[in-house]
């Protein structure tokens, strides 16, 4: 790791074993997506940009399970190679755990879509700072809608 990437440094902090996608805090409520459906059917839910990513999120449905808050992370190939995709997904998620458990809710699902050289790039302090704006802005769309 070079001397000049604290963000990751900072982002890959607090992951312990197991799944790295979601938290290793036992009190988290974070699960990960994992079904090319449930991808979809966020596609199609609220959208709100930020600088960094584009956050995808839906309130799931009565008949699906309704407890906790699931997240996806999705980096195309417009973002780069392997390695960067990699490294831009990791920063999601460190964001992420850093802010869903506080401003998610249960019974949502979110994705967070990187951005060509700003996911990477932006540093995570403003990553952190748009994801909190963005799912204040996905969540006051709904309290006006209801």
């Amino acid at each position: 790791m070079t001397p000049s990437a604290p963000p990751l440094a900072q982002a890959d902090a607090g992951t312990a074993g197991g799944d790295p996608a979601v938290s290793a805090c036992p009190q988290s409520r974070l699960s990960v997506l994992a079904k090319r459906a449930d991808f979809l059917r966020a596609a199609r839910a609220r959208r709100q940009g930020a600088a960094g990513f584009l956050l995808q999120a839906r309130r799931r449905a009565g008949d699906e399970a309704a407890q906790g808050i699931r997240v996806g992370y999705t980096c195309s190939k417009k973002i780069g190679n392997a390695v960067t995709r990699n490294r831009a997904k990791r920063r999601l998620r460190a964001a992420a755990r850093q802010v869903l458990p506080a401003l998610g809710r249960d019974g949502w699902d979110y994705v967070l879509v990187g951005r060509p050289g700003a996911t990477v790039d932006r540093p995570f302090a403003d990553l952190v700072a748009d994801l909190q704006t963005a799912l204040a802005r996905v969540h006051a769309v709904r309290e006006r809608g209801a």
